[in-house]
């Protein structure tokens, strides 16, 4: 298929934002900032003269301080110090900048062809404009800045997405995106005064510099760090299929479908009401007391489940704080349920907590294992959720949550079925923990990799 007209660049910077940004691949002028004043300003020459050594008199000068030596092959530029041999180009000179054409309705689940919008996710769609190697970025959105992708074939492009194509012969497309992915980011944060980026104008991409390495090292950059990306999708993926496994485990184990072996009892359904000792809430210290917060008695919140830790949370309170509030210490091993904010969310602790108002602890009896009680809200998290009721923020009564059924079998297949799951759920953990650490692996490679501090020779 014919590349696209290249455009001439404007003779003047250009205010475009991303709504004014032409649909075909454009190249963006080159921006100059004014130079800055290098005269120093002179004391007044009313200033009171001091003995004091650390004082600046007004015939003197303000020492500079020394410049430190460049590590030996190295030089300084605009985006830091990077090797000698290494030169630093702007997206501009290195390739096309435009967006696609396509509306997200255009998409289609069995489309031939990735269509890429602005999501981590990449949609199908049965047309294609472009065919050939490019990275793609979201022009705005949720994740402007973050959305990054990289593909080499044909595809089709949102309208609100930059597309990144036609790179020159001097550049690697692969090794391209492995910098913009890195570091576009915070480029656009810098140029914004606020904590988010609404959208990304044109010249924030054309006018990137770029350090580039001699085409023998970009290549040698870019197999490395694709051996590292081939790990983590991997990992990734593997993840992926033992959580469906668990899924389909749960499934199959919590509604009496599949038998564990030696088991072949009734289940019956029970309320909640019927197999818990007591059903306790929490509260929250007074924010205005500094006296009972910051102590060694671990706080929940919803908060603290998105990124569970079972031995401690994000806030502490003292023990005054407990006595002076409605927050309510739960024993470790008690199952602790979301009914406000996010619903059916559940943990258990393995240190005793207090909760706050947003939060229940199901003090269970003999009849009811924790492990399968919390699998349980698991697995029931949408039918539990469907109960909540609020207009702005859902919640559950206590008289609801009291009659909320569990299937139950027997405590000893209860203990069976929480044994498997917890063993699927220890392969999860120890997948999540090797893929976070591939993670950090593959970023401590970019960040040195790119700037030139670690060379491949």
């Amino acid at each position: 298929m014919p590349k696209p007209p290249r455009n001439q660049p404007p003779t003047e910077p250009s205010n475009l934002t991303f709504d004014s940004v032409s649909h075909s691949p454009t190249r963006h002028s080159e921006i100059s900032a004014p130079s800055a004043s290098s005269a120093a300003p002179r004391m007044p020459d009313t200033a009171r003269e001091s003995h004091a050594p650390w004082q600046i008199h007004p015939t003197q000068s303000s020492p500079t301080p020394p410049t430190p030596a460049l590590p030996q092959g190295y030089k300084q530029t605009d985006v830091g110090i990077i090797p000698e041999d290494w030169e630093v180009v702007t997206v501009y000179d290195m390739a096309q900048v435009g967006t696609g054409s396509k509306n997200t309705q255009d998409r289609t689940s069995e489309g031939k062809y990735p269509f890429f919008v602005r999501s981590f996710t990449i949609e199908r769609i049965n047309t294609f404009s472009y065919d050939g190697e490019a990275v793609l970025t979201a022009g705005d959105g949720v994740g402007t800045g973050k959305v990054v992708h990289y593909i080499n074939g044909r595809f089709d492009v949102h309208q609100r997405v930059y597309q990144i194509s036609d790179f020159h012969a001097n550049i690697k497309g692969y090794y391209f995106y492995l910098y913009f992915s890195m570091f576009f980011y915070a480029r656009i944060m810098k140029m914004t005064a606020k904590s988010s980026v609404d959208s990304v104008r044109l010249e924030m991409i054309t006018q990137m510099p770029i350090p580039l390495p001699p085409m023998e090292e970009q290549e040698a950059i870019a197999e490395a760090l694709s051996d590292a990306d081939v790990l983590v999708d991997a990992l990734e993926r593997l993840l992926w299929k033992k959580r469906r496994i668990k899924e389909g485990a749960m499934q199959e184990l919590l509604t009496g479908r599949t038998r564990l072996p030696g088991f072949n009892g009734a289940w019956k359904t029970k309320r909640l009401g019927e197999i818990c000792e007591q059903i306790v809430g929490g509260g929250t210290p007074s924010r205005v007391n500094r006296s009972f917060w910051g102590g060694n008695i671990p706080w929940a919140t919803v908060k603290d489940f998105s990124n569970f830790n079972p031995r401690s949370t994000q806030e502490y309170i003292t023990p005054l704080g407990l006595r002076m509030s409605s927050s309510t210490l739960v024993p470790a091993g008690d199952v602790i349920i979301s009914t406000r904010m996010a619903l059916a969310k559940v943990a258990i602790y393995q240190v005793d907590v207090s909760i706050n108002q947003d939060l229940k602890a199901l003090r269970l009896n003999k009849s009811a294992d924790g492990t399968y009680i919390k699998s349980w809200f698991q697995h029931q998290e949408n039918a539990f959720s469907d109960l909540g009721g609020g207009s702005t923020v859902k919640g559950l009564s206590m008289k609801d949550l009291q009659n909320f059924p569990i299937l139950l079998p027997t405590r000893k297949e209860q203990e069976a079925i929480a044994e498997v799951l917890c063993g699927m759920d220890e392969e999860i953990e120890a997948l999540e923990e090797k893929l976070a650490k591939a993670r950090r692996v593959k970023q401590g490679m970019m960040q040195e990799l790119l700037t030139g501090r670690i060379r491949l020779r």
